[in-house]
């Protein structure tokens, strides 16, 4: 009986240190616990494969380290429909809750934008943004006709359609947005319940999304995202150069600088212009298949680039390369069509980088066509080179004098004619005698011996 009362208070003693070590471990768990974290993804500019592919990876990662979601800073004209498909496909099947915050002010998720933020678990959008515009037209900028009209119609409403009901979204809103080419401020939107609600800034939409109920991949999950911590996960730099690549002002300066490069190496051959041109001309190419170019603009610009090297040979006192500015103008002007996709952007070159980049090539071509002018005189000036005129300086005949025709000297083609009116056919090495005005007076260059 003794031993029984001794052991009874030890007993007791036992169960309250246990019940204390239980407490104390259940609060340390609580005020010990590392608050949420979460992944932003900067994503702004032309949708594109390698967006798509960012935000693919960018997701993958928040996973693998442990993230509680993944917040998509949009900010998007549209883009290519492809990558808008691969986009909402890689949210819709997220294994992480993702946000999708329209910001900051004065951004936009415009034609694919409008896709991806409705895919998003919880859409936000900041003050004075805006949303919508996806209704498919042509590259023309007309409605599409007909039954392929019909086809891309209903294959772009059945998109948003599946988008809104598995997201819970007003579907007829999101019609609105294609059918009637709508576009939405933040606060119409929100009230038509096309979004979740608004937000100035990331840590707003975050506080925003914590503890709503959302679905991911098919299991309802509760965001808890108290005090929790953002970090940002910018692309890498092969991605952000890429990218940058799609960007309709970036393509059409990187075009220019090309062919920059080409005709400097066309006037005076280094290899190094040339092969930097070629570079400039080629990644422009890579940016122009993300954007909905204009074959016409191409070609005015592809017709500015011949009026200038045909500037190099041909005697127009600048008449080519005043024509030339001209269509180098239209051209960039006209250079990106109409969205021909619901997803596709609406874009052109900016007003201030045609301008600057036509005065830009004005001064470039002046300076050549003012050192080939200057190469002539010094042709024609006694003393210079033109000592050289005296039966020293020799050309060859390309257009067949008879007795007017041209050569091919000093680097250029003249105009010419035979001193004693003779005819003369097309690779005949001739003399040159002296120059009246812009024609050249030549005689066959007879080799010593030769019969008359």
């Amino acid at each position: 009986m003794t031993s029984i009362r001794v052991l009874r208070p030890i007993r007791h003693l036992a169960r309250l240190c246990l019940a204390l070590g239980l407490a104390a471990f259940l609060v340390g768990s609580v005020y010990g616990a590392e608050p949420a974290r979460v992944y932003v993804l900067p994503t702004s500019g032309i949708v594109d494969q390698i967006m798509a592919g960012y935000i693919r990876d960018g997701i993958a990662r928040a996973q693998r380290e442990g993230m509680s979601a993944v917040v998509i800073q949009l900010d998007t004209p549209g883009g290519s429909l492809e990558s808008t498909h691969e986009i909402v496909k890689t949210l819709l099947d997220a294994p992480l809750p993702v946000i999708v915050w329209v910001g900051p002010p004065g951004s936009r998720a415009a034609s694919a934008g409008t896709f991806i933020t409705m895919a998003g678990h919880v859409a936000v959008m900041a003050p004075s943004t805006r949303i919508g515009a996806a209704t498919p037209i042509s590259g023309e900028g007309q409605d599409i006709e007909g039954a392929l009209g019909e086809k891309v119609m209903q294959d772009t409403l059945a998109l948003l359609r599946g988008i809104s009901e598995q997201r819970g979204r007003n579907v007829e809103w999101a019609v609105t947005t294609v059918e009637e080419a709508r576009s939405y401020t933040e606060t119409e939107a929100l009230e038509a319940g096309g979004v979740d609600g608004t937000a100035a800034t990331v840590a707003e939409a975050i506080q925003f999304a914590n503890g709503r109920s959302v679905v991911v991949q098919g299991q309802p999950v509760t965001l808890a995202l108290a005090d929790a911590q953002s970090e940002p996960l910018p692309m890498n730099p092969l991605q952000a150069f890429l990218h940058l690549l799609s960007d309709p002002n970036i393509a059409f300066i990187l075009f220019t600088i090309g062919f920059y490069g080409l005709i400097f190496e066309l006037q005076n051959p280094n290899f190094v212009t040339g092969i930097l041109g070629g570079i400039s001309i080629i990644l422009a190419f890579i940016g122009f298949g993300s954007l909905p170019l204009n074959v016409g603009g191409l070609l005015l610009i592809a017709l500015a680039i011949v009026l200038f090297i045909l500037e190099l040979s041909v005697i127009s006192h600048g008449l080519l390369t005043i024509a030339g500015i001209v269509c180098f103008a239209l051209g960039a002007a006209a250079l990106y069509t109409e969205p021909g996709t619901p997803t596709a952007p609406d874009i052109s070159v900016a007003v201030e980088v045609i301008l600057t980049m036509t005065v830009l090539t004005a001064l470039f071509m002046g300076l050549i066509v003012f050192a080939a002018m200057r190469n002539r005189r010094l042709v024609a000036t006694p003393g210079t080179v033109g000592a050289t005129l005296s039966g020293e300086l020799f050309g060859e005949v390309r257009r067949p004098l008879n007795p007017i025709g041209s050569v091919y000297a000093s680097g250029e083609e003249w105009s010419a004619r035979t001193a004693d009116e003779r005819s003369l056919n097309r690779g005949t090495p001739v003399r040159i005698l002296r120059q009246e005005g812009l024609t050249l007076v030549v005689e066959p260059d007879d080799p010593p011996g030769s019969p008359a």
